[in-house]
């Protein structure tokens, strides 16, 4: 198992928590990275978007890609995967602009592509928010551009979205053929992008049976299509581990109490412009991107037979989100990483 987090740039992962006690600035995110870094976490995740879906709109946040750059510099063995959202970004500068990270980090920029929910959003910033389908179609046209232009010498490209002419992009990035793509996607439009382009599945937090579920159709749709396995399977969970099980639901109670709704100002478009395979409950959506489906929440010997059990469904990486972030991620990286461990190797010797 790999273990990650998503970077706090919205300053928590809580719609009801006013004061986290996570600040989204750069000086924050920076202590976290480097920290969690010296703790063993192999990954973070930069979200993007150009305002703050936890907090409220009106609320601080950091631009991902800036952030990304700067954090690459800093750091010097974990992952930063940053996400992309292509009605916002031209494909031939994103893929100059990718590749340069990748030589900043020393081959360790990887992308998460996403092809966008939040309407409200788009109108403010400009993007071309367009019907579902048609928003993969685009994501679908813009991995094409960049994958050529990473792999290729010259390429020209006449699409629906995107027309560009012998463009050069030099140099290429340090990882080859291509920095990882990571996806995720519950539609059939996303599932079938993800099969054709992407190289590792992102999941929402979910139970063990779903996931197992999602992970086989991936692993399915990619033998039918003739490609190479899928290299990761990673799934988003939101961790409350405390010396007792009472004082974990304690935690729980007080962070899904819904109070000031001002944090959910993206909901309605969350639920109503996605294609999503579970329905989604206000209480769901207190947490960020599904963070408590999968119930990771007790001692640290719960959690790890938790991680266990997703381990043995497929999953590879988890992508953690806590509050507050940085005496969170210690906790799990010294109590419960060592107890997952401990109890595989005495899974292997029964």
């Amino acid at each position: 198992m790999r273990y990650g987090f998503w970077l706090p740039i919205f300053g928590g992962w809580l719609r009801n928590v006013e004061d986290e006690g996570m600040p989204p600035t750069f000086d924050y995110a920076k202590e976290v990275i480097q920290n969690a870094e010296k703790w063993g976490y192999d990954t973070t995740l930069i979200a993007e978007l150009y305002l703050n879906d936890i907090k409220g709109p009106d609320q601080d946040s950091l631009e991902a890609w800036s952030t990304a750059a700067a954090l690459a510099a800093v750091t010097e063995k974990i992952e930063i995967m940053t996400a992309v959202r292509p009605v916002f970004h031209n494909p031939a500068v994103t893929a100059k602009m990718a590749a340069n990270i990748d030589h900043i980090s020393n081959g360790r920029f990887t992308l998460n592509v996403v092809s966008g929910w939040w309407e409200g959003e788009a109108k403010q910033y400009g993007g071309d928010f367009t019907a579902h389908d048609e928003r993969y179609d685009r994501t679908n046209e813009f991995l094409e551009v960049v994958k050529g232009l990473w792999t290729n010498e010259k390429f020209s490209y006449d699409g629906k979205f995107y027309q560009i002419e012998n463009t050069v992009l030099s140099p290429k990035p340090i990882q080859r053929p291509n920095p990882v793509l990571y996806a995720g996607g519950e539609s059939e439009k996303g599932k079938q992008v993800i099969t054709s382009h992407c190289d590792a599945y992102v999941m929402h937090g979910g139970t063990v049976e779903e996931v197992g579920t999602k992970i086989q159709d991936m692993k399915d749709r990619r033998i039918k299509s003739e490609k190479e396995p899928l290299q990761s399977f990673g799934m988003a969970a939101y961790v409350i581990c405390r010396d007792t099980e009472e004082e974990a639901q304690e935690e729980l109670k007080r962070i899904t109490t819904v109070k000031d709704k001002r944090g959910y100002a993206g909901f309605k478009d969350f639920t109503s412009k996605s294609e999503l395979e579970q329905q989604i409950q206000l209480q769901d959506y207190s947490v960020s991107n599904r963070g408590l489906r999968p119930n990771l929440v007790g001692t640290p010997e719960q959690i790890a037979k938790k991680i266990l059990a997703y381990e043995q469904v497929g999953v590879d990486l988890l992508l953690l989100q806590c509050s507050p972030q940085l005496e969170e991620l210690e906790r799990v990286s010294k109590q419960v990483m060592p107890k997952v461990e401990e109890l595989r190797e005495q899974l292997t010797n029964i």
